[in-house]
């Protein structure tokens, strides 16, 4: 198929170009200019409407929709035909709320790997690449789209960046960030999910100017300002974040709690996690207007959507939990782009959109033979057909573990002091969201003060991996990590901040650990008995893989089966969706939004020790 040379490249990047495309647009929809290509299908979802229409055409000009309508009665000429009479239309699927990182590929390998699921777009929730390179953000969602991938990426640039005023390093986003991000570029759909609460609400919050500089500079440009509501329940909360401006919410957990924000005007983006809990409930309140409601993937590794599936996972999931198809399909669609405020680009088969279109040989199973992306196929059944830029990423993207220095096993100590048996130690566990810390008193030998995997005490640590100084905090965690001896596993994805966690059962191991993950630029690695026994590389950004899902699933697979051979601690008070077992989970252990309280972080100035309540920048020793 021969598309029009005569067009500006279309990647929303000015509005000059944009006007200049739908120039051309009018005059194909009114026959005077020829179509590239006239597509045919046997049912067309108008998804404004949700209503089948019978025996379409759909006129493609360029990546765009120029005309659409019953069989026969486009007014002009096209250059190529296509009959898929025998399929379904409907839009390509969108991502509400979504980081590309943590499917852990990079954007052109993102691509490769969701579209023939169907997702066509993406609002890319920015904060994990920001709080790694802020400063090249920005560039780093758009060079795909620059150099050919049909996935279009809509970034929101992380309102977390640093998460906290108690992190630091790798950028820092404030009123004049933000403003020269939408000014920019027309890709760019609002402000990511604000996260702190605490500093939104407390003026005496040391990140309260920051937060609110980057939510003004969103308004004035129209912007959306997306929300996260954890632990956001009871109804004064509930106002007050309706009131702040924040205009979603995609961290609810119950019926009753996403009923109650949507009364409130919160549009509700529904995480699968959730979403059989939640759908049955919304329907029997009786909701009949899903326009407010959207589906977020938010997290999922490359493996877990080799496994299950992408946008089209959770539409199926909404189907089986009782919603109609085509309401099912709106919140995919018309229902994301309307709140994010991109209609004039994705969301239907209309003309002026990208020709993005997923065709289906079974509605009800949401069975996918095709998916079209700017105006051509792209994948036929799993196979991705489009093409893949081959991006020779810079430094700034491919080297941003910056540890100039041997990490020693000395670092991990944590000193007694002198003439003391015992000392009493502050530990956490993963997801601890209680107001106190833990609390126990732990053995002291050599002047040092020891784990205690007899009670599930092991040692956890953070190494800055910004400074080049190689900083180390630690302190005691229960209920976590390598029982094994001389075991360790360690991670340069740490949301949000991504320095890099270690956790082990002895020092040495954990050097090892934070050597080698330095050395390969980033990812997994674990080492057990003086050996590293798997590693998995993110050396993009310390969080991606320039490579396809599935050989970075191959070498995740190994990990899990090095992993098998440890014995790993375990407390049984803990959810058994994340523990026993190799503890993937810790990735999340560190972050620092609400409802998080006592975290321990990178040493800084406010925190020495890296151990502080997020919520109060209260500090405290990690034993005394």
């Amino acid at each position: 198929m021969t598309q029009s040379a005569s067009l500006p490249d279309d990647l929303l990047v000015n509005a000059a170009d944009e006007v200049r495309i739908r120039q051309d647009l009018v005059l194909v929809a009114l026959g005077k200019r020829p179509a590239d290509m006239l597509l045919r299908v046997g049912r067309l979802l108008d998804a404004h409407t949700r209503t089948w229409l019978d025996d379409q055409e759909i006129a493609i000009r360029g990546r765009r929709i120029a005309w659409t309508g019953p069989v026969g009665t486009y007014p002009g000429t096209a250059l190529a035909h296509a009959d898929r009479s025998d399929l379904a239309a409907v839009p390509g699927f969108g991502e509400v709320h979504k980081h590309i990182e943590s499917s852990h590929v990079t954007p052109e390998y993102e691509a490769a790997l969701v579209l023939p699921r169907g997702n066509t777009w993406t609002c890319e929730a920015s904060h994990e690449f920001s709080n790694v390179d802020g400063a090249s953000n920005l560039e780093f969602w758009l060079t795909a789209r620059r150099q050919g991938s049909p996935m279009k990426i809509f970034p929101l640039p992380g309102s977390a960046v640093p998460p906290t005023a108690y992190e630091w390093g790798g950028g820092y986003y404030g009123y004049d960030e933000q403003a020269g991000f939408l000014k920019e570029s027309l890709m760019v759909a609002g402000l990511d999910e604000v996260m702190d609460w605490p500093a939104v609400w407390n003026p005496e919050n040391p990140s309260h100017k920051r937060l609110w500089g980057m939510i003004q500079a969103t308004f004035e440009k129209r912007g959306v300002v997306e929300g996260h509501g954890a632990g956001l329940r009871d109804l004064n909360s509930i106002n007050a974040f309706a009131s702040a401006g924040l205009a979603s919410d995609h961290e609810g957990w119950t019926a009753e709690e996403v009923w109650n924000k949507l009364r409130h005007g919160i549009f509700i983006e529904i995480r699968p996690h959730s979403m059989p809990e939640i759908i049955s409930g919304l329907i029997e309140r009786g909701l009949s207007d899903w326009s407010q409601v959207a589906f977020a993937t938010d997290d999922r590794s490359a493996s877990d959507t080799l496994r299950m599936g992408a946008t089209d996972y959770n539409v199926r999931l909404a189907i089986e939990s009782g919603l109609a198809p085509e309401i099912a399909i709106q919140c995919v669609t018309i229902n994301p782009a309307r709140h994010m405020r991109l209609t004039p680009w994705v969301g239907s088969i209309a003309p002026g959109r990208f020709a993005d279109i997923v065709l289906l040989d079974d509605v009800t199973r949401l069975s996918i033979a095709e998916v079209w992306a700017d105006g051509r196929p792209v994948s036929k059944g799993a196979n991705y057909l489009g093409p893949l830029p081959s991006i020779d990423w810079p430094d700034w993207a491919s080297k941003t573990v910056n540890i100039r220095r041997r990490i020693e096993p000395q670092d991990f100590a944590i000193a007694a002091q002198p003439g003391r048996d015992t000392m009493q130690a502050a530990l956490l566990r993963p997801f601890h969201w209680a107001d106190d810390f833990i609390t126990m008193d732990l053995p002291v030998e050599n002047g040092e003060v020891l784990r205690d995997p007899a009670r599930n005490v092991t040692k956890f640590a953070i190494v800055d991996r910004f400074s080049g100084e190689g900083l180390v905090s630690r302190m005691f965690w229960l209920g976590c990590g390598p029982k094994t001896p001389d075991t360790a596993v360690g991670c340069t994805v740490a949301h949000d901040k991504h320095n890099l966690w270690v956790v082990g059962s002895s020092d040495e191991a954990m050097a090892m650990v934070a050597n080698r993950v330095a050395e390969i630029g980033g990812g997994w690695v674990l080492v057990n008995g003086g050996k590293v026994v798997a590693e998995v590389r993110y050396e993009i950004g310390g969080l991606m893989t320039q490579r396809p899902a599935m050989e970075l699933d191959a070498e995740m697979q190994q990990l899990y089966a090095a992993a098998e051979k440890i014995e790993w601690l375990y407390e049984p008070t803990f959810s058994p969706r994340w523990f026993p077992g190799f503890p993937e989970r810790l990735q999340f252990a560190t972050l620092t939004c609400a409802p998080w309280r006592w975290v321990l972080v990178a040493p800084c100035e406010a925190a020495p020790q890296g151990f502080v309540n997020v919520a109060t920048g209260q500090t405290h020793p990690v034993v005394w």
